[in-house]
């Protein structure tokens, strides 16, 4: 296969015009993961988990939205700095039973606590409706993990 070098890069305003940047009108999913370490254990709880111990977590962050006229749902600069600000800089290389509302500290306590710290980024800075929560996952260890959506989520009395 042969590769050709740019001869010339495209230029806003004279080869692409603004109007075309936009093209499509589709719900669009967006994602972005994230890791952090922290240290937590379980209460009412028989088992290796009830002694203080730590993982390395991994977080998977999926939003749905239309994109805007540059073709761009939500910039992944964005998500990044609303995960890390909200949930990431909170959870990482803390104690977890601290840090965290009163609850015990399982991954699917967690994973709800992390979907609504982003729902509510999302609202309170503009994004919401257009962009919206889908889906978050949140690994414990590399093969054990909690899952919610956005279906999941909503209000029983909603639907």
């Amino acid at each position: 296969m042969d590769y050709e070098i740019p001869r010339k890069v495209q230029q806003l305003g004279v080869d692409i015009q603004e109007s075309q940047l936009k093209y499509h009108d589709r719900l669009v999913r967006v994602s972005k993961e994230f890791t952090f370490d922290s240290a937590h254990h379980l209460h009412n709880y028989e088992g290796k988990c009830k002694s203080l111990h730590g993982h390395t977590y991994k977080v998977q962050v999926v939003m749905i939205g239309r994109v805007d006229e540059r073709g761009i749902s939500i910039d992944f600069g964005d998500m990044k700095r609303i995960a890390k600000e909200r949930v990431i800089d909170v959870l990482d290389h803390r104690y977890l039973n601290d840090v965290l509302p009163p609850m015990n500290t399982t991954a699917e306590n967690m994973v709800v606590w992390i979907y609504e710290r982003l729902l509510e980024g999302l609202k309170e800075e503009g994004w919401y409706p257009r962009v919206r929560m889908d889906m978050v996952r949140l690994w414990e260890t590399p093969t054990s993990y909690a899952e919610v959506t956005r279906e999941l989520m909503e209000d029983e009395n909603e639907q």
